[in-house]
């Protein structure tokens, strides 16, 4: 898989996320979200810095959702579908299938990122699926900072500072 695929299946991941945000009813009543989404994962001895950005369409949770990727002017990059049954990412005429979410970031990354919190992190509270730690401008979780700084902007950040640092960063579109 090459590191765009890879990329593009961690950005997948990270956006079953949102709750609160900018939407549009899907096919199914669901709500859509949509926004952009960049991830920085800094230079290790074994591999060099990588980065991604793309613009998204998502609905979902962290159990059960959809994500459409594009680039800045439209064109569609990958879809991914997860469920309690696996994850499916589609890129052009590929295919790939994971066991969780946790396997497609330690593919995309080589970490394994705890998506199963980023819905709440992005909902603007921490996960109550493990101990946290409030900070005056957000909270310390598994390891992470979350930043909400500047959540009624539409911005969260999400910082991992061991080895190798990763930074996700999240611009929710809000209605006009």
């Amino acid at each position: 898989m090459t590191l765009a695929r890879h990329c593009g299946a961690l950005v997948a991941s990270l956006l079953c996320l949102f709750a609160g945000c900018a939407s549009r009813p899907s096919d199914d009543g669901a709500p859509w979200t949509s926004g952009r989404l960049s991830v920085r994962v800094d230079a290790t001895t074994e591999r060099s810095a990588s980065s991604t950005s793309a613009s998204f369409e998502l609905r979902g949770n962290g159990d059960r959702g959809e994500l459409r990727l594009s680039t800045p002017i439209g064109t569609l990059l990958a879809s991914a579908r997860w469920a309690a049954d696996g994850v499916v990412l589609a890129t052009g005429s590929a295919e790939s299938r994971y066991d969780d979410l946790d396997s497609l970031s330690r593919d995309a990354l080589g970490e394994v990122l705890p998506l199963r919190a980023f819905p709440d992190w992005l909902a603007g509270r921490p996960w109550p699926g493990a101990p946290s730690q409030a900070r005056g401008d957000g909270f310390d979780q598994l390891g992470w900072r979350v930043s909400l700084a500047r959540f009624a902007d539409g911005w969260v950040e999400a910082t991992r500072e061991t080895p190798p640092t990763v930074l996700v960063r999240v611009r929710l579109e809000r209605p006009a």
